[in-house]
């Protein structure tokens, strides 16, 4: 059995993983399950493709092993694709989800209804030992609401509202969340790819 680091200390997202890679004979283990804590990667790309690949690389360097790193943030097109890569520090360092979506409806309060087209990213990096690093892009178009609904999800889930849908994303279970999300989006591009190696 194949074994590949997925580089989240999120227990969730880590949890999303290793359903997929199981079918496929790999078994996964994330951060959490190393003896040895990895420091912390600095993210100093321009985009979401050089920052997954920045961590990916860099951990699988460290232990010689294939790593998934992803990074996904929120592009508004109003504010010419911010958040962006800045997405969970928008607001500032301390990652924090209220003050960040509130940063966004406060810039976004002139923009008429036409004018909040945005998506959320997911790119997911598989780095392996002396192999050409892949990358897979999953997105989710939608627009921002005026105000925050729902509280499942984290992030700026209460004030995106997927194109086709009349509900948030903080308004969907977890199962209609993976069905259209854009992380869910980059694990069916991931899949096909893993099918074929």
């Amino acid at each position: 059995m194949k074994k590949w680091l997925i580089a989240t200390k999120n227990k969730g997202k880590a949890k999303d993983f290793k359903l997929l890679f199981e079918k496929h004979g790999i078994e996964v283990i994330s951060l959490l399950d190393l003896e040895e804590p990895i420091e912390d990667v600095e993210e100093t790309g321009m985009t979401f493709e050089e920052n997954a690949t920045l961590k990916a690389e860099t951990i699988s360097k460290k232990l010689a092993m294939p790593v998934l790193a992803d990074d996904s943030g929120l592009e508004i097109d109003f504010l010419d694709g911010r958040p962006g890569v800045y997405s969970a520090r928008y607001a500032g360092e301390d990652k924090n989800d209220h003050n960040n979506l509130h940063k966004v409806l406060t810039e976004m309060k002139r923009a008429p209804d036409e004018k909040r087209t945005a998506r959320f990213v997911c790119v997911l990096a598989v780095a392996r030992p002396g192999k050409e690093t892949i990358t897979k892009r999953g997105i989710c178009e939608g627009t921002i609401t005026r105000e925050p609904i729902g509280t499942n999800g984290f992030g700026y889930d209460p004030i995106f509202q997927p194109n086709g849908m009349t509900k948030t994303m903080a308004e969907l279970s977890p199962s209609e969340k993976n069905n259209i999300s854009h992380r869910g989006n980059a694990l069916d591009k991931l899949e096909n790819w893993v099918k074929g190696q």
